[in-house]
């Protein structure tokens, strides 16, 4: 008997065996609750535990921002903080508009975006479509360690290199300015795109890529007008959390861009974002328990709704539009 007729003949034995009810002789625990030992019960509890601790984290952050941040609105109408353009909470009167840091934080997220995206989407292309195992393997590490990088680094690159190259090119820029923020922030942000762009371009399958090319189609027109919309949901939800992490960047725009709050969207000129103002303020100065101790709140409570809403947008995003493939 050969070993494929051997095995036949054992598959064919057990499931005549299964046919018959003896479900029990091969699984001697059908139909019975998995047997836990005490390691298997320990880790499970263990498991449960650091996700409830974890779940309780982040009710215990929103429950203090949400409680100090009432504070703040007992005293200032939340519409003159929505919609007020000018923001002095040192000075007197206090002007406790929200705009004008909301639009340096804006101006920053998409400067940045407008420099990473590209950057991060053609990489990610050129990795995945044209680029050589070996290349891959080498240029793939060097841009996730841009990822690594601490921001303050960032801050100071931007100050000591980009912001003196850019007066070259704009004799009239200020020394803290939007422009090399929003530069380092993009270069910053740019492992983000590439390594999601990246993850959604390789779930594309072969057979679609191939069947492009038994149309005649061009290389070129098979990334573009097959693959790269077929990985849409995940390319722009790269885009969005990108987005939605440049809102949050502190240290490299506090060194870059200044602490000049404004609303005149020039990015040659200093500004001031809700993270940098956050700092401003924790820097030990001001009394605990006054209205500018509690414009912190305030504006944390306002980064987290911005940032949530767009987190939440991504996921809609790749729930709407997801490719699910065979």
């Amino acid at each position: 008997m050969t070993d494929n007729q051997a095995s036949e003949s054992r598959e064919d034995g057990a499931a005549a065996l299964l046919a018959s009810g003896g479900r029990r002789a091969v699984f001697s625990r059908y139909g019975q609750r998995p047997s836990y030992g005490l390691g298997e019960r320990a880790m499970r509890y263990l498991l449960r535990s650091l996700a409830y601790l974890t779940v309780g984290v982040t009710f215990a952050i929103l429950i203090v921002l949400f409680v100090d941040a009432m504070q703040f609105f007992r005293q200032v109408n939340i519409l003159d903080f929505i919609a007020g353009t000018q923001w002095e909470p040192f000075g007197e009167p206090k002007k406790l508009g929200v705009l004008p840091l909301l639009s340096g934080t804006l101006m920053i997220a998409v400067g940045s975006s407008l420099v990473a995206i590209p950057l991060g989407l053609g990489t990610a292309v050129y990795l995945t479509q044209y680029a050589s195992r070996r290349i891959r393997n080498i240029v793939t590490p060097i841009v996730e360690i841009l990822g690594g990088i601490p921001t303050v680094v960032y801050g100071y690159f931007a100050l000591t290199t980009v912001t003196p190259f850019l007066r070259t090119i704009f004799p009239g820029i200020e020394v803290f300015n939007a422009l090399s923020a929003s530069i380092v922030v993009g270069i910053a942000i740019l492992p983000m795109i590439s390594s999601l762009s990246i993850d959604s371009l390789g779930a594309v399958p072969a057979s679609i890529r191939n069947a492009g090319y038994a149309l005649g189609m061009r290389k070129f027109h098979v990334v573009t007008k097959i693959i790269i919309p077929a990985a849409t949901s995940g390319i722009v939800a790269s885009f969005i959390l990108a987005f939605a992490r440049a809102i949050g960047e502190t240290m490299a725009v506090v060194l870059a861009a200044g602490a000049t709050p404004n609303l005149e969207l020039n990015y040659l000129e200093g500004i001031q974002t809700m993270t940098a103002f956050i700092v401003q303020i924790s820097l030990g100065d001001t009394p605990a328990g006054t209205i500018e101790y509690y414009t912190i709140y305030a504006i944390g409570l306002s980064l987290f709704l911005i940032t949530f809403a767009f987190n939440l947008l991504a996921s809609r995003i790749v729930l709407r539009f997801r490719e699910v493939y065979q």
